[in-house]
């Protein structure tokens, strides 16, 4: 049996819209909480402000928590799938280099949300930066290293 044996199933009916808002999570292979260590998350954090910088997108908030990520962004140039594989697979390689191991590092897949247009943005991003509070990994989001946003 799959060990994840609907995963395929995310992929069907996916449509990348330039100018779209869309809320991202992609998830470490087997929950490893690898970002407990936050100057791994600090590599990851890199790779998403890389995307931003090039212009793939504009990145409006992001939480790196200890075995996943949440990332709010409206696609620049490119889909969401070049999106994803631009920042999962560099990512790998500097994390596996600074752990000095092979192998997988991310699920396969990822889940998104289109943001319907009309739809406010903050709430999202308050939502997103404030799972290290909800998950008692802080008691104030300002002692929580890795987040970011763009207005908050």
């Amino acid at each position: 049996m799959h060990p994840h044996p609907n995963s395929h199933l995310l992929r069907h009916g996916r449509f990348s819209e330039r100018g779209r808002a869309y809320l991202i999570t992609a998830v470490v292979h087997q929950r490893h909480p690898i970002f407990t260590d936050w100057r791994l998350g600090r590599l990851l954090v890199a790779e998403l402000r890389r995307a931003h910088e090039q212009k793939w997108v504009n990145s409006i908030a992001s939480v790196v928590m200890p075995d996943h990520f949440h990332w709010l962004v409206q696609l620049e140039q490119h889909t969401l799938a070049q999106v994803m594989q631009a920042t999962k697979s560099p990512s790998t390689l500097t994390i596996n280099r600074a752990l000095n191991r092979e192998g997988a590092f991310w699920q396969t897949g990822y889940h998104d949300r289109a943001i319907r247009d009309g739809e406010e943005l903050l709430p999202f991003a308050r939502y997103l930066v404030a799972n290290p509070l909800r998950a008692g990994l802080v008691e104030k989001i300002g002692d929580y290293p890795l987040w970011d946003a763009s207005w908050l």
